[in-house]
């Protein structure tokens, strides 16, 4: 498998010139841009991931809709549209857009995994209305996703205060804000 290639980023989370293989970014504790995206249907309820076993990070941990990061040369918006379709594919007879994501904001945040793996990553929070999504119409990828489901926010918060979320609160936060101001 040809590894993934991604931008260093300064600590203001300006492109540097370097791009290095993800492992080498993680090894090396590098600053790079992760997207996240939340997936909300007609109902108000978000898409959850639970991802799968094998992941070297929160094996197993229940996580938002899609998450990746940016390969080398890309923005946030092509990242999502790209993460979306190798991590979640809707089969409902039409692509996402970018036209379709709405930017909630922006975050930093640095995190030591273990001795060979450092996250220092900016982070853009995106949200993706998609009316008639149901699990039934979803498709997702079995290396890095092992099951699927859609929760309310209460249900949300509920697994929060279990701790089996990735950590993400930042982003839990602003999703609360968002779906009780609508």
């Amino acid at each position: 498998m040809k590894e993934e290639l991604i931008d260093v980023l300064d600590e203001n989370g300006i492109k540097t010139g370097e791009v290095l293989s993800r492992k080498e970014v993680h090894k090396k504790g590098l600053w790079h841009r992760i997207i996240v995206v939340a997936i909300i249907n007609d109902k108000n309820e978000i898409l959850i991931q639970q991802r799968s076993d094998n992941k070297d990070k929160n094996p197993g941990k229940w996580d938002i809709s899609v998450t990746g990061h940016l390969s080398a040369g890309q923005d946030s918006l092509t990242a999502a549209t790209r993460e979306i379709s190798e991590e979640v594919s809707v089969s409902l007879g039409y692509s996402v857009e970018v036209k379709d994501f709405r930017f909630m904001f922006s975050y930093r945040k640095e995190e030591k995994v273990n001795e060979d793996h450092y996250d220092r990553q900016f982070y853009d929070f995106f949200i993706l209305r998609q009316n008639g999504l149901t699990t039934d119409n979803i498709k997702f990828q079995s290396s890095e996703v092992q099951n699927i489901k859609f929760v309310s926010i209460s249900e949300l918060n509920e697994m929060r205060e279990k701790n089996i979320l990735v950590p993400r609160e930042e982003c839990y936060n602003e999703l609360a804000n968002y779906l009780f101001r609508i």
